[in-house]
């Protein structure tokens, strides 16, 4: 592995490239935090993918077009004397000292549980007036469902066994199937997001991360999917044809593969 000291060498060069792109690429030149907003979270779900496929190469070039990203955001703030890179690293650095008072401080913390908790009580101190002003109101919802939840556990809102939240997700489908018999379309949809949620909070007492378990059952369908497709073109038969009898005997097969 590289030494600290090639490391730093190696972030220097990309601020120095990052400098001369800004004041000599046509396209780095007209880029703003709002055009480049969009391709970061591209590059984060990319990121995401990466690290999903176990795929530590490219887990490593992701994480090069993400830091790229932060340099370029952290040039563009110096341009207008706002913040520069040494400005928010040192803004991280302050924060993450603070928040650690039991590595930093004389907190004494038992568990990991303890320094979440601590964590959140911390960020109350420091002027937010709810624990759930941290949660990005752009995240995706099953995400945002997930940082809800475990927002509110540090602070102690939360359910004591897991068969309690087994019983709320058994509740939440009852009321859902009651709107569908009764077909009131909103109300289906309202009682369709409970089960989500009560299903999203079960999967966090069984410490299964419900975005990965989604993504993974997503990955298997298609996989099964894309299967069922070369198939049929085998065949020389469009599935469109193909009677669901005969797309089942291939999707048992992708199955059983």
């Amino acid at each position: 592995m590289n030494s600290r000291e090639q490391q730093l060498e190696a972030f220097d060069r990309l601020l120095t490239i990052m400098d001369e792109l800004r004041e000599q690429c046509p396209w780095d030149k007209k880029q703003t935090f709002e055009s480049l907003r969009h391709l970061t979270i591209e590059e984060t779900y990319e990121l995401g993918d990466a690290i999903l496929d176990k795929d530590l190469n490219e887990i490593k070039k992701e994480l090069g077009d993400v830091l790229l990203h932060i340099v370029f955001y952290a040039r563009i703030g110096s341009e207008t004397n706002n913040f520069d890179i040494a400005d928010v690293a040192n803004g991280i650095c302050d924060k993450l000292i603070h928040r650690h008072p039991h590595i930093y401080g004389d907190t004494v913390v038992k568990d990991e549980e303890e320094v979440k908790q601590n964590w959140e009580k911390l960020k109350l101190k420091e002027g937010r007036k709810s624990v759930l002003e941290g949660v990005p109101k752009s995240l995706p919802a099953l995400v945002k469902a997930s940082r809800i939840q475990e927002k509110v556990k540090a602070v102690g809102f939360d359910w004591e066994e897991s068969e309690q939240v087994w019983k709320k997700v058994e509740e939440e489908i009852a009321e859902f199937h009651a709107e569908v018999e009764a077909k009131d379309k909103d109300k289906m949809q309202g009682e369709f997001g409970d089960v989500l949620f009560s299903l999203i909070n079960y999967a966090r007492f069984l410490d299964i991360n419900p975005e990965e378990a989604l993504e993974r059952t997503n990955k298997k369908f298609i996989k099964r999917f894309q299967y069922l497709e070369s198939k049929a073109s085998e065949l020389g038969k469009p599935l469109m044809d193909m009677s669901l009898a005969e797309m089942d005997v291939f999707w048992n097969e992708a199955k059983k593969l």
